[in-house]
Protein backbone atom coordinates (compact mmCIF):
# COMPACT_ATOMS: atom_id res chain seq x y z
CA UNK A 1 0.00 0.00 0.00
CA UNK A 2 1.07 3.27 -1.26
CA UNK A 3 1.61 5.63 2.12
CA UNK A 4 3.22 9.29 1.17
CA UNK A 5 4.85 11.23 3.56
CA UNK A 6 4.18 14.97 4.29
CA UNK A 7 6.79 15.74 1.95
CA UNK A 8 5.44 13.07 -1.03
CA UNK A 9 5.92 13.93 -4.69
CA UNK A 10 3.08 15.03 -6.73
CA UNK A 11 3.14 11.90 -8.60
CA UNK A 12 3.38 9.75 -5.13
CA UNK A 13 -0.18 11.28 -3.91
CA UNK A 14 -1.64 10.40 -7.43
CA UNK A 15 -0.34 6.57 -7.19
CA UNK A 16 -1.56 7.22 -3.33
CA UNK A 17 -5.30 8.30 -4.29
CA UNK A 18 -5.52 6.21 -7.25
CA UNK A 19 -5.05 3.36 -4.65
CA UNK A 20 -7.37 4.33 -2.16
CA UNK A 21 -9.82 5.22 -4.98
CA UNK A 22 -9.56 1.40 -6.29
CA UNK A 23 -9.95 -0.21 -2.91
CA UNK A 24 -13.35 2.04 -2.61
CA UNK A 25 -14.95 -0.06 -5.26
CA UNK A 26 -12.89 -3.70 -4.99
CA UNK A 27 -16.31 -4.71 -3.61
CA UNK A 28 -18.41 -3.67 -6.07
CA UNK A 29 -20.50 -6.24 -8.74
CA UNK A 30 -20.55 -4.23 -12.15
CA UNK A 31 -23.77 -6.51 -12.59
CA UNK A 32 -25.75 -3.53 -10.80
CA UNK A 33 -25.02 -1.14 -13.13
CA UNK A 34 -27.48 0.49 -15.53
CA UNK A 35 -26.46 0.29 -19.33
CA UNK A 36 -25.74 3.79 -19.36
CA UNK A 37 -23.51 3.43 -16.31
CA UNK A 38 -21.45 1.00 -17.99
CA UNK A 39 -21.20 2.50 -21.32
CA UNK A 40 -19.38 5.70 -19.42
CA UNK A 41 -17.46 3.14 -17.09
CA UNK A 42 -15.77 1.86 -19.78
CA UNK A 43 -14.84 5.00 -21.79
CA UNK A 44 -13.76 6.84 -18.94
CA UNK A 45 -11.22 3.56 -17.47
CA UNK A 46 -9.73 2.99 -20.81
CA UNK A 47 -9.23 6.69 -21.34
CA UNK A 48 -8.04 7.07 -17.75
CA UNK A 49 -5.87 3.64 -18.58
CA UNK A 50 -4.01 5.36 -20.98
CA UNK A 51 -3.04 8.53 -18.63
CA UNK A 52 -2.04 5.98 -15.85
CA UNK A 53 -0.08 4.54 -18.38
CA UNK A 54 1.79 7.87 -19.88
CA UNK A 55 2.86 8.68 -16.33
CA UNK A 56 4.51 5.91 -15.92
CA UNK A 57 6.66 6.26 -19.17
CA UNK A 58 7.39 9.67 -17.84
CA UNK A 59 8.88 8.22 -14.41
CA UNK A 60 10.29 5.24 -16.54
CA UNK A 61 12.03 7.26 -19.03
CA UNK A 62 13.53 9.49 -15.87
CA UNK A 63 14.81 6.58 -13.89
CA UNK A 64 17.75 5.10 -15.02
CA UNK A 65 19.98 6.34 -11.84
CA UNK A 66 17.30 4.01 -10.50
CA UNK A 67 19.21 0.98 -12.32
CA UNK A 68 22.65 2.56 -11.51
CA UNK A 69 22.20 2.56 -7.95
CA UNK A 70 20.32 -0.49 -7.43
CA UNK A 71 22.76 -2.25 -10.33
CA UNK A 72 20.70 -3.24 -13.14
CA UNK A 73 21.54 -2.82 -16.26
CA UNK A 74 18.80 -0.71 -17.48
CA UNK A 75 15.59 0.30 -15.84
CA UNK A 76 13.93 -2.27 -17.81
CA UNK A 77 15.46 -4.64 -16.74
CA UNK A 78 15.56 -3.48 -13.40
CA UNK A 79 11.05 -3.30 -13.52
CA UNK A 80 10.98 -6.75 -15.53
CA UNK A 81 13.06 -8.38 -12.44
CA UNK A 82 10.74 -6.64 -9.53
CA UNK A 83 7.50 -6.99 -11.17
CA UNK A 84 8.14 -10.25 -12.63
CA UNK A 85 7.08 -9.12 -16.27
CA UNK A 86 8.28 -10.18 -19.56
CA UNK A 87 11.19 -8.75 -20.33
CA UNK A 88 10.32 -7.72 -24.15
CA UNK A 89 7.21 -6.35 -22.95
CA UNK A 90 9.70 -3.89 -20.53
CA UNK A 91 11.86 -3.16 -23.58
CA UNK A 92 9.19 -2.46 -25.55
CA UNK A 93 8.22 -0.12 -22.69
CA UNK A 94 11.32 1.37 -22.24
CA UNK A 95 11.50 2.39 -26.04
CA UNK A 96 8.33 4.10 -25.84
CA UNK A 97 9.03 6.04 -22.57
CA UNK A 98 12.17 7.41 -24.54
CA UNK A 99 10.13 8.20 -27.96
CA UNK A 100 7.57 10.15 -25.77
CA UNK A 101 10.55 12.37 -24.30
CA UNK A 102 11.24 13.15 -27.89
CA UNK A 103 8.05 13.67 -29.09
CA UNK A 104 5.96 16.12 -27.57
CA UNK A 105 2.85 16.45 -29.53
CA UNK A 106 2.33 12.56 -28.99
CA UNK A 107 3.18 12.24 -25.77
CA UNK A 108 0.60 15.14 -25.09
CA UNK A 109 -1.72 13.15 -26.96
CA UNK A 110 -1.57 10.04 -25.12
CA UNK A 111 -1.44 12.20 -22.10
CA UNK A 112 -4.88 13.86 -23.00
CA UNK A 113 -5.95 10.27 -23.67
CA UNK A 114 -7.01 11.02 -27.22
CA UNK A 115 -3.78 8.57 -28.47
CA UNK A 116 -3.83 5.26 -26.64
CA UNK A 117 -0.38 3.61 -26.10
CA UNK A 118 -0.69 0.68 -29.22
CA UNK A 119 -1.09 3.85 -31.46
CA UNK A 120 1.70 5.59 -29.97
CA UNK A 121 4.21 2.77 -30.67
CA UNK A 122 2.99 3.25 -34.60
CA UNK A 123 3.15 6.22 -34.52
CA UNK A 124 7.02 6.67 -33.08
CA UNK A 125 8.02 3.97 -35.32
CA UNK A 126 6.66 5.31 -38.77
CA UNK A 127 8.59 8.89 -37.77
CA UNK A 128 11.66 6.59 -36.80
CA UNK A 129 11.19 5.36 -40.43
CA UNK A 130 11.45 8.96 -41.98
CA UNK A 131 15.19 8.73 -41.51
CA UNK A 132 17.72 11.71 -40.44
CA UNK A 133 17.41 14.00 -44.21
CA UNK A 134 14.16 14.47 -43.37
CA UNK A 135 13.53 18.37 -42.15
CA UNK A 136 12.88 18.75 -38.93
CA UNK A 137 9.55 21.01 -39.56
CA UNK A 138 8.56 18.10 -41.42
CA UNK A 139 8.73 15.18 -38.97
CA UNK A 140 6.85 17.48 -36.92
CA UNK A 141 4.08 18.03 -39.27
CA UNK A 142 3.51 14.02 -39.78
CA UNK A 143 3.75 13.76 -35.99
CA UNK A 144 0.76 16.12 -35.85
CA UNK A 145 -1.60 14.86 -38.56
CA UNK A 146 -1.05 11.10 -37.13
CA UNK A 147 -1.70 12.24 -33.61
CA UNK A 148 -5.13 13.99 -34.91
CA UNK A 149 -5.98 10.57 -37.01
CA UNK A 150 -5.85 8.29 -33.51
CA UNK A 151 -9.10 9.81 -32.35
CA UNK A 152 -10.49 8.02 -35.93
CA UNK A 153 -8.44 5.46 -37.27
CA UNK A 154 -6.90 1.91 -35.07
CA UNK A 155 -3.37 0.85 -34.65
CA UNK A 156 -3.28 -1.12 -38.09
CA UNK A 157 -5.00 1.48 -39.96
CA UNK A 158 -2.48 4.16 -38.71
CA UNK A 159 0.09 1.97 -39.17
CA UNK A 160 -1.00 2.39 -43.19
CA UNK A 161 -1.15 5.86 -43.08
CA UNK A 162 2.32 5.83 -41.45
CA UNK A 163 3.63 4.07 -44.21
CA UNK A 164 2.55 6.73 -46.87
CA UNK A 165 2.64 9.96 -44.47
CA UNK A 166 5.63 11.51 -46.20
CA UNK A 167 3.75 11.13 -49.46
CA UNK A 168 0.84 12.82 -47.90
CA UNK A 169 2.86 16.02 -46.70
CA UNK A 170 5.77 15.80 -49.39
CA UNK A 171 5.06 14.30 -52.35
CA UNK A 172 8.51 15.05 -53.85
CA UNK A 173 10.59 14.57 -50.70
CA UNK A 174 9.33 11.13 -50.69
CA UNK A 175 9.74 10.19 -54.27
CA UNK A 176 13.50 11.38 -53.33
CA UNK A 177 13.69 9.19 -50.21
CA UNK A 178 12.13 6.35 -52.24
CA UNK A 179 14.79 6.52 -55.18
CA UNK A 180 17.19 6.67 -52.64
CA UNK A 181 15.98 3.57 -50.62
CA UNK A 182 15.72 1.61 -53.87
CA UNK A 183 18.87 2.43 -55.05
CA UNK A 184 20.33 1.26 -51.69
CA UNK A 185 18.42 -1.85 -51.54
CA UNK A 186 19.47 -2.68 -55.54
CA UNK A 187 23.01 -2.05 -54.56
CA UNK A 188 23.26 -4.67 -51.88
CA UNK A 189 21.41 -7.02 -53.64
CA UNK A 190 23.80 -6.87 -56.18
CA UNK A 191 26.77 -7.21 -54.08
CA UNK A 192 25.19 -10.13 -52.45
CA UNK A 193 23.69 -12.10 -54.98
CA UNK A 194 25.36 -15.75 -55.49
CA UNK A 195 24.62 -19.01 -56.78
CA UNK A 196 26.01 -22.31 -55.83
CA UNK A 197 25.13 -25.96 -57.13
CA UNK A 198 26.83 -28.78 -55.20
CA UNK A 199 26.33 -32.44 -56.50
CA UNK A 200 25.27 -34.68 -53.83
CA UNK A 201 25.97 -37.99 -55.73
CA UNK A 202 22.47 -39.59 -55.28
CA UNK A 203 21.03 -38.26 -58.37
CA UNK A 204 20.29 -35.26 -56.92
CA UNK A 205 21.81 -31.42 -56.09
CA UNK A 206 21.71 -28.79 -53.99
CA UNK A 207 21.21 -25.49 -55.36
CA UNK A 208 21.90 -22.55 -52.80
CA UNK A 209 21.20 -18.91 -54.46
CA UNK A 210 20.57 -15.17 -53.04
CA UNK A 211 19.19 -12.85 -55.41
CA UNK A 212 17.40 -9.61 -56.06
CA UNK A 213 13.58 -9.37 -54.00
CA UNK A 214 12.53 -8.52 -57.63
CA UNK A 215 14.18 -11.35 -59.53
CA UNK A 216 12.82 -14.04 -57.10
CA UNK A 217 9.24 -12.57 -57.25
CA UNK A 218 9.18 -12.88 -61.21
CA UNK A 219 11.30 -16.03 -60.56
CA UNK A 220 8.24 -17.72 -58.46
CA UNK A 221 5.94 -16.02 -60.90
CA UNK A 222 7.45 -18.24 -63.78
CA UNK A 223 6.99 -21.31 -61.19
CA UNK A 224 3.54 -20.85 -59.99
CA UNK A 225 2.52 -20.93 -64.08
CA UNK A 226 3.93 -24.29 -64.18
CA UNK A 227 2.27 -25.25 -61.13
CA UNK A 228 -0.57 -28.09 -61.46
CA UNK A 229 -3.25 -28.01 -59.96
CA UNK A 230 -4.15 -24.94 -59.26
CA UNK A 231 -7.80 -25.17 -57.50
CA UNK A 232 -8.30 -25.20 -53.32
CA UNK A 233 -7.52 -28.29 -51.32
CA UNK A 234 -8.76 -29.45 -48.40
CA UNK A 235 -5.65 -29.45 -46.62
CA UNK A 236 -4.56 -25.71 -46.58
CA UNK A 237 -7.77 -24.24 -48.32
CA UNK A 238 -4.98 -23.11 -51.12
CA UNK A 239 -3.12 -25.47 -53.21
CA UNK A 240 -0.60 -23.44 -54.40
CA UNK A 241 0.35 -22.58 -50.68
CA UNK A 242 -0.21 -26.13 -48.98
CA UNK A 243 0.74 -28.34 -51.54
CA UNK A 244 -1.40 -30.67 -53.47
CA UNK A 245 -3.17 -33.89 -53.74
CA UNK A 246 -2.29 -36.29 -56.52
CA UNK A 247 -5.82 -37.61 -58.18
CA UNK A 248 -4.08 -40.62 -58.31
CA UNK A 249 -3.17 -41.79 -55.26
CA UNK A 250 -4.50 -39.27 -53.00
CA UNK A 251 -1.91 -38.44 -51.84
CA UNK A 252 -0.54 -34.97 -50.66
CA UNK A 253 2.30 -33.48 -52.58
CA UNK A 254 4.29 -30.70 -50.89
CA UNK A 255 4.15 -27.80 -52.50
CA UNK A 256 8.09 -27.48 -52.09
CA UNK A 257 8.84 -30.50 -54.46
CA UNK A 258 5.80 -28.51 -56.46
CA UNK A 259 8.20 -26.16 -57.09
CA UNK A 260 11.25 -27.72 -57.31
CA UNK A 261 10.17 -29.82 -60.04
CA UNK A 262 8.72 -26.39 -61.64
CA UNK A 263 11.98 -25.19 -61.58
CA UNK A 264 13.00 -28.10 -63.70
CA UNK A 265 10.19 -27.53 -66.41
CA UNK A 266 11.12 -24.03 -66.95
CA UNK A 267 14.72 -24.33 -67.25
CA UNK A 268 13.45 -26.94 -70.04
CA UNK A 269 11.03 -24.82 -71.75
CA UNK A 270 14.15 -21.79 -72.49
CA UNK A 271 14.24 -21.14 -76.21
CA UNK A 272 17.84 -22.56 -76.88
CA UNK A 273 17.76 -19.63 -79.75
CA UNK A 274 18.47 -16.98 -77.07
CA UNK A 275 21.19 -18.49 -75.15
CA UNK A 276 24.23 -17.40 -75.52
CA UNK A 277 26.19 -19.19 -78.56
CA UNK A 278 29.22 -20.02 -76.11
CA UNK A 279 26.78 -21.30 -73.48
CA UNK A 280 25.19 -24.48 -72.97
CA UNK A 281 21.86 -25.08 -73.52
CA UNK A 282 19.37 -27.56 -71.32
CA UNK A 283 16.70 -27.70 -74.19
CA UNK A 284 19.33 -28.88 -76.99
CA UNK A 285 20.87 -31.68 -75.70
CA UNK A 286 22.46 -34.89 -77.34
CA UNK A 287 21.12 -37.51 -75.47
CA UNK A 288 23.35 -41.36 -76.39
CA UNK A 289 21.41 -44.31 -75.66
CA UNK A 290 22.22 -47.71 -76.75
CA UNK A 291 20.02 -48.97 -80.01
CA UNK A 292 18.48 -51.82 -78.26
CA UNK A 293 17.80 -50.21 -74.83
CA UNK A 294 15.51 -47.02 -77.01
CA UNK A 295 13.39 -49.65 -78.63
CA UNK A 296 12.69 -51.64 -76.10
CA UNK A 297 12.47 -48.43 -73.01
CA UNK A 298 14.55 -49.54 -70.82
CA UNK A 299 18.23 -48.96 -69.71
CA UNK A 300 19.67 -45.19 -69.40
CA UNK A 301 20.81 -42.63 -71.97
CA UNK A 302 23.73 -40.10 -71.18
CA UNK A 303 23.38 -36.64 -71.70
CA UNK A 304 26.79 -34.29 -72.97
CA UNK A 305 28.75 -34.21 -69.99
CA UNK A 306 27.85 -37.93 -68.99
CA UNK A 307 25.08 -37.37 -66.53
CA UNK A 308 22.63 -40.61 -66.53
CA UNK A 309 18.72 -39.86 -67.21
CA UNK A 310 15.99 -42.97 -67.81
CA UNK A 311 14.60 -43.90 -70.38
CA UNK A 312 11.33 -42.50 -69.39
CA UNK A 313 13.61 -39.22 -68.95
CA UNK A 314 14.33 -39.26 -72.42
CA UNK A 315 10.85 -39.66 -73.94
CA UNK A 316 9.26 -36.87 -72.05
CA UNK A 317 12.39 -34.44 -73.60
CA UNK A 318 11.71 -35.62 -76.87
CA UNK A 319 8.15 -34.31 -76.43
CA UNK A 320 8.80 -30.75 -75.75
CA UNK A 321 12.92 -30.62 -75.89
CA UNK A 322 15.80 -30.56 -79.15
CA UNK A 323 16.83 -33.82 -78.61
CA UNK A 324 19.65 -34.93 -80.60
CA UNK A 325 20.32 -39.05 -80.41
CA UNK A 326 23.23 -40.54 -80.86
CA UNK A 327 22.63 -44.03 -81.21
CA UNK A 328 25.12 -46.55 -80.33
CA UNK A 329 25.29 -50.25 -81.43
CA UNK A 330 26.63 -53.19 -80.01
CA UNK A 331 30.29 -52.71 -79.78
CA UNK A 332 29.48 -48.73 -78.56
CA UNK A 333 29.90 -47.44 -82.31
CA UNK A 334 27.96 -44.35 -83.46
CA UNK A 335 25.73 -45.26 -85.61
CA UNK A 336 23.82 -42.51 -86.30
CA UNK A 337 23.87 -38.46 -85.16
CA UNK A 338 20.92 -37.16 -85.67
CA UNK A 339 19.32 -33.79 -86.19
CA UNK A 340 16.80 -31.78 -83.47
CA UNK A 341 13.38 -33.07 -83.95
CA UNK A 342 9.88 -34.08 -83.35
CA UNK A 343 8.53 -30.94 -81.95
CA UNK A 344 5.11 -29.42 -82.68
CA UNK A 345 5.48 -26.87 -84.58
CA UNK A 346 3.62 -23.37 -83.89
CA UNK A 347 0.39 -24.36 -85.98
CA UNK A 348 0.27 -26.90 -84.30
CA UNK A 349 0.63 -25.97 -81.44
CA UNK A 350 -2.13 -23.26 -82.19
CA UNK A 351 -4.70 -25.92 -83.34
CA UNK A 352 -4.48 -27.90 -80.04
CA UNK A 353 -4.66 -24.60 -77.88
CA UNK A 354 -7.96 -24.20 -79.48
CA UNK A 355 -8.94 -27.76 -79.42
CA UNK A 356 -8.81 -27.65 -75.38
CA UNK A 357 -8.12 -24.62 -73.22
CA UNK A 358 -6.75 -26.43 -71.02
CA UNK A 359 -4.65 -29.41 -69.65
CA UNK A 360 -6.37 -32.48 -70.82
CA UNK A 361 -5.59 -34.21 -67.53
CA UNK A 362 -9.02 -34.85 -65.68
CA UNK A 363 -9.85 -32.15 -63.11
CA UNK A 364 -7.09 -29.86 -64.34
CA UNK A 365 -7.59 -26.20 -65.19
CA UNK A 366 -3.78 -25.09 -66.21
CA UNK A 367 -4.43 -23.00 -69.48
CA UNK A 368 -3.36 -23.96 -72.67
CA UNK A 369 -1.06 -21.22 -73.11
CA UNK A 370 0.85 -23.14 -69.83
CA UNK A 371 1.16 -26.60 -71.16
CA UNK A 372 3.34 -28.83 -73.17
CA UNK A 373 2.21 -31.39 -75.90
CA UNK A 374 3.02 -34.65 -75.13
CA UNK A 375 3.51 -37.32 -77.89
CA UNK A 376 0.88 -40.23 -76.84
CA UNK A 377 0.75 -42.05 -80.23
CA UNK A 378 3.65 -44.26 -81.37
CA UNK A 379 6.83 -43.74 -79.24
CA UNK A 380 10.02 -42.04 -80.59
CA UNK A 381 12.27 -44.95 -80.50
CA UNK A 382 9.90 -46.45 -82.64
CA UNK A 383 9.77 -43.30 -85.34
CA UNK A 384 6.54 -42.36 -83.89
CA UNK A 385 5.18 -39.12 -86.01
CA UNK A 386 4.31 -35.84 -85.05
CA UNK A 387 0.60 -35.94 -85.77
CA UNK A 388 -2.17 -33.72 -84.09
CA UNK A 389 -4.26 -36.92 -83.98
CA UNK A 390 -1.97 -38.44 -81.65
CA UNK A 391 -1.26 -35.06 -79.45
CA UNK A 392 -1.88 -34.38 -75.54
CA UNK A 393 -1.73 -30.86 -74.01
CA UNK A 394 -0.88 -31.86 -70.76
CA UNK A 395 0.72 -29.05 -68.03
CA UNK A 396 4.08 -29.82 -66.49
CA UNK A 397 2.99 -31.84 -63.74
CA UNK A 398 0.57 -34.36 -65.66
CA UNK A 399 3.61 -34.58 -68.40
CA UNK A 400 5.87 -36.41 -65.93
CA UNK A 401 3.18 -38.67 -65.20
CA UNK A 402 2.80 -39.35 -68.39
CA UNK A 403 6.27 -40.24 -69.27
CA UNK A 404 6.25 -42.00 -65.45
CA UNK A 405 5.86 -45.94 -65.68
CA UNK A 406 4.36 -46.42 -62.32
CA UNK A 407 0.94 -44.44 -63.64
CA UNK A 408 -1.43 -45.82 -65.91
CA UNK A 409 -2.67 -43.37 -68.09
CA UNK A 410 -6.46 -43.70 -69.84
CA UNK A 411 -7.79 -41.49 -72.56
CA UNK A 412 -11.60 -41.02 -71.39
CA UNK A 413 -14.12 -40.02 -74.46
CA UNK A 414 -14.67 -36.11 -73.54
CA UNK A 415 -10.56 -36.01 -74.34
CA UNK A 416 -9.65 -35.90 -70.55
CA UNK A 417 -6.60 -38.29 -69.68
CA UNK A 418 -7.04 -40.03 -66.58
CA UNK A 419 -4.15 -41.33 -64.40
CA UNK A 420 -4.04 -44.55 -61.82
CA UNK A 421 -1.22 -45.16 -59.60
CA UNK A 422 -0.35 -48.69 -60.58
CA UNK A 423 -0.86 -51.04 -57.80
Amino acid sequence: MIQPGTDSHPVLACAAEIDHSLKAVAGIDPVFMSVDQKRQALLALDQLEGQLAELKLRVVAESDDVAEIDGARSITDWIAHRTHRDRRECARTGWLAKELTRRPILATGVMEGSANLAQATVIARALDRLGPDIRPEVIARAEQVLVGYCTEFNPAELKRFGHRILEILEPEVFEDEERKKLEEELERAERETSLTLHDRGDGTSDLKARIPTAIAKRLKTYLDAYTSPRQPDTGSGLGIGGGVVDTATGKRIPYDRLLGEAFGSLLESIDPNRLPLHGGSPTQVIVTMDYADLVKGAGVGLLDDGTPITAGQVRRLACNAQIIPAVLGGKSEPLDLGRARRLFNTPQRKAMGLRHRHCQAEGCTIPASWCEAHHAGEPWARGGKTNLDEAQLLCSWHHHRAHDETYLVKLLPNGQVRFHKRT
